[in-house]
Order: structure tokens, then sequence, then C-alpha cells
């Protein structure tokens, strides 16, 4: 069972955020996630820091993150849903930790999904 964010998250924010992100054979599960991590962190701190919603990818892309260029591809689904959300909730919690923790305790199945997503 895919566990869910602790603040109030959609499953299908989550799901078409991991489903976007793009997982290769010479990433570890632990890489793929660690840098999914990142992506919801740098989100996160656009919300936090005020950055309009219309600008968080272009800001985020700005400062040349860490993590290989196709893990930017969900940065709209996250964005979506970290801005549905209040500030003051987001204060309280590290999406970044959770969000990786959740992608390695739900891989063999967000992996499932990916496949038959792809021979559909």
């Amino acid at each position: 069972m895919i566990r869910i964010l602790p603040v109030a998250t959609p499953v299908a924010a989550i799901l078409a955020a991991l489903l976007a992100a793009p997982s290769y054979a010479a990433e570890s599960k632990e890489e793929s996630c660690k840098y999914q991590g990142q992506v919801m962190a740098a989100v996160q701190q656009a919300r936090m820091d005020r950055v309009r919603q219309e600008k968080v990818e272009q800001t985020i892309l700005a400062d040349n993150p860490d993590w290989p260029k196709q893990y930017s591809k969900a940065i709209p689904q996250l964005t979506a849903h970290v801005y549905s959300l209040k500030r003051r909730d987001l204060r309280k919690v590290d999406l970044g930790a959770t969000f990786e923790e959740q992608c390695l305790e739900n891989w063999d199945q967000i992996q499932a999904m990916k496949k038959q997503l792809q021979s559909n």
C-alpha cells in the first residue's frame, strides 16, 4: 500500500510526480528517490520563499539543481500540489525527506505501475 505524505496529499498528485520522474537502470532506487526528494524540497522551498506559482519551474532551474535534468519533469505536478497547501503547514514538515522515504518504501509498486503504463 502506498503511504501518503502527512500534509493532506492527494494520491493522484504524488503518483503523477513519481511516475513522471524517470528511473534509469544505471541509477539505484536510492539515487532516484534522493533526486525525487530534492525536487520536492526545491518546490517546497520556492513556496516558502513566496515564489509565484507560475515562476517556480523557471526559478528552480535557474539555480542549476544537482539532480539529473530529467527529474525536472516532475516540477509542474509537485508545484500544483505544494502550492495548494498553506505555508504555515509546510513549515512543520520536510516534504523532500518524506517524499524520498515514501519513494523508497513504495519503489516496487511504483516500478510495476510504470511498466503497466508503458505496456498500455
